[in-house]
């Protein structure tokens, strides 16, 4: 009896141990089943805008390609965490996103002052970090080859508002309101240097705090200077506050010139649609342009996976990066790495996003420049610019 029971004890046993071990194989055989992407971003405070507007254009693109199979049959997954455009809350989101999440890339990060407190991670870590939502220039160096940026930069962007400006518009008296951080003075520096080489200097400038509406004394430094044209390097509520409030003071027809980091969307709805006398910097043209394959695509399919989100230059942007993310991935052939990936992002055809064209060069994709007006509700382009 003792023996029969020992018998089928063992039978059980080994049965157990040959299930675990088929169980086992099985589960480290499986390849993982999507390629996991992170990003860290406002998704609360002043510019929550800005961040839920990047998360809803990448993933209207992403669950496209979702639906449609994937990628090497996975799917693909974006991890968004809120750091409030606070450096010290980025710095603890990539963390977590590379020591936990394990992601594959980081995507679509927003901040000039965020990214650069993180940029010892993203260079020792060497995973990809692609399209950050920032003009800056110490992400355009041959320094770091896991960095490719999607949109042009802000030294481009300023330089194209300032050869509108003067040759267009023959403007000779410029003043800059900006952030008092790092893409406030990126945007500084920008404007410096294109007054420079044209041979003209800077009249007056302004600076609020970031995370803040305090720009009262912003106004105060520029308004005595009677400036033509004020160049716009903050984010979007403290930027309508101010150009509101030197409408209502200096009665002299001043040009306002925000870059694309403003968000320009946000802008008007703050501003109420009152575009009167505002020259708008793009990095990618308008998304109501109808002759556009691009626009159209993304209004139908934001339509289809957010049915209650406008549309915008933002999640525009973000969308046009996402297809151009996706299309490298599916240009790798064979098993899917970091490098390959990377390389297969930057040797991307130029017609990938049909009349948006893609060039390599300075650690980006993009290389134009839009300028628009804002009219009857639309981002109407006036002038392009290529770099």
């Amino acid at each position: 009896m003792v023996n029969k029971v020992f018998l089928v004890a063992t039978v059980i046993l080994v049965s157990f141990v040959a299930l675990t071990g088929i169980f086992t194989i099985y589960h480290t055989a499986m390849p993982k089943e999507s390629i996991v992407l992170g990003t860290s971003l406002p998704l609360s405070g002043i510019n929550s805008h800005l961040g839920k507007d990047i998360v809803v254009g990448a993933n209207t693109y992403f669950s496209y390609t979702n639906a449609k199979g994937g990628i090497q049959g996975k799917t693909i997954e974006l991890i968004s965490y809120d750091d409030k455009y606070e450096p010290e809350n980025t710095w603890s989101n990539t963390l977590t996103l590379l020591n936990k999440d394990n992601v594959f890339a980081l995507f679509g990060f927003v901040g000039t002052p965020t990214v650069k407190r993180v940029l010892p991670l993203v260079e020792e870590s060497g995973t990809p970090f692609i399209a950050p939502y920032t003009g800056a220039s110490f992400l355009r160096t041959e320094e770091a080859d896991n960095i490719v940026n999607f949109r042009s930069s802000y030294e481009e962007e300023v330089d194209a508002l300032v050869e509108h400006l003067t040759s267009i518009l023959n403007v000779k008296r410029f003043a800059i309101f900006y952030q008092n951080d790092d893409y406030g003075e990126e945007g500084y520096i920008a404007l410096s240097h294109a007054l420079s080489k044209r041979n003209l200097t800077l009249s007056a400038e302004g600076t609020y705090k970031r995370n803040t509406l305090s720009i009262r004394h912003a106004i105060h430094e520029i308004e005595a200077a009677k400036p033509e044209a004020i160049i716009l390097v903050g984010a979007y509520k403290p930027t309508a506050r101010f150009i509101e409030k030197v409408k209502e003071c200096c009665p002299e027809k001043i040009i306002f010139c925000p870059i694309s980091f403003v968000n320009a969307d946000a802008l008007m709805y703050e501003l109420h649609g009152n575009g009167e006398n505002i020259l708008f910097s793009q990095t990618v043209p308008s998304y109501d342009d109808f002759y556009s394959k691009e626009a159209a695509e993304y209004l139908d399919h934001l339509s289809f996976y957010y049915p209650e989100e406008k549309p915008s230059l933002v999640s525009f942007e973000a969308y046009l990066s996402a297809k151009a993310l996706v299309k490298a991935l599916k240009a790798v052939q064979g098993p899917l790495s970091r490098s390959k990936f990377l390389h297969a992002l930057k040797t991307l055809p130029k017609n990938s996003l049909d009349n948006i064209p893609l060039r390599y060069k300075h650690s980006q994709l993009l290389n134009n420049v839009y300028l628009s007006n804002y009219r009857q509700g639309k981002f109407e382009i006036i002038q392009k610019y290529e770099y």
